[in-house]
């Protein structure tokens, strides 16, 4: 019997990381080895992005720019 092999879901993750890399630079949006490094790169900066952004959002809250009274009134 012939060697079963992942083809289908090989195929389909394969298909899916490109998708994923549409628009980069260079060889990095058609081979899938250097997209799926780009992809998990691009991943880890969303990922570490998304929680810097949460922090400086919380800096501009708390930077005291509510309006004053004028102390001359």
């Amino acid at each position: 019997m012939a060697r079963a092999t992942n083809a289908v879901a090989r195929k389909r993750r394969k298909k899916k990381v490109l998708k994923e890399a549409r628009g980069y630079f260079g060889r990095k949006h058609s081979s899938y080895r250097l997209a799926n490094e780009q992809v998990m790169r691009s991943g880890r900066y969303a990922y570490r992005d998304r929680r810097n952004k949460k922090r400086d959002f919380r800096r501009l809250g708390s930077s005291g720019s509510t309006p004053r009274r004028d102390a001359r009134a």
